[in-house]
Formats: structure tokens, sequence, C-alpha cells
């Protein structure tokens, strides 16, 4: 799992920078306790989205991986996020749904993207 951290710590930033930008987009101020409350959900699914990439392609578990890992993690970060912030009564519009698919999208699935780009390129010199 050490070796997995800086992945880990990278989704984590990007997820809290998601609902940063969210926050401040409707005027909802940058409080930590805000800020906490916004993520958790979010986070909660990350973590489950971490646990079943690790444990369904254990044999072939990369953590940069645009595939499986990058797109589990996203898409459990967005549906598990979504249920938890149903059940905690925050809101769901399906704008949201959708505008928060493609950020976290682009930052979970396009950090390993780019990374994987810098690293093809780092081999070919």
């Amino acid at each position: 799992m050490k070796k997995h951290f800086p992945a880990i710590a990278a989704d984590v930033v990007l997820v809290l920078i998601f609902c940063a930008i969210g926050r401040r987009s409707h005027d909802e101020g940058g409080a930590i306790t805000g800020l906490l409350h916004t993520a958790w959900p979010f986070l909660g699914g990350l973590a489950v989205g971490w646990a079943s990439a690790l444990a369904l392609y254990k044999d072939k578990f990369t953590a940069d991986s645009i595939f499986p890992t990058g797109v589990v993690v996203w898409l459990s970060t967005l549906v598990i996020g979504m249920v938890l912030r149903v059940i905690s009564g925050q809101g769901t519009a399906f704008s949201f749904i959708i505008v928060a698919g493609v950020v976290l999208a682009a930052f979970l699935v396009g950090w390993r993207a780019i990374y994987r780009q810098v690293e093809e390129r780092r081999a070919l010199r």
C-alpha cells in the first residue's frame, strides 16, 4: 500500500479540489468543515473505488493505470458519492451528476493519462 500512496494522495487532493470548486461556484464559502461536509461522500466513494480496484485487479494492479484503476476509481467516486449524498440529504440534481461525472473523470482519469504520456516520452529518451 505504501507504494500506492502518491496516487491515493493525488486522488484525494483532486476530489477535495473538485468539492472546493463546487462550493466556491455556489458561494458556499471555504470553511474546512463545509468542505469536509461536501467532500466526505466522494471521499467515501474514492475509498471504495481504491479497495475495489485493488481487490479485483490485484494481479495486474497499477495505481497509475487508466484502465482499470482510473475508471474504477472514477465511477466509484461518482456513483457511491452520489448515493451517500442522497442518504445524507445533500443535493443530487441531474445537472450536478453530469458535471460531477465530467469533472471527476477529467481529474481522476486525466492525471493518469497525462502521467502515462510523460512516462512513455521519458522511456523513449
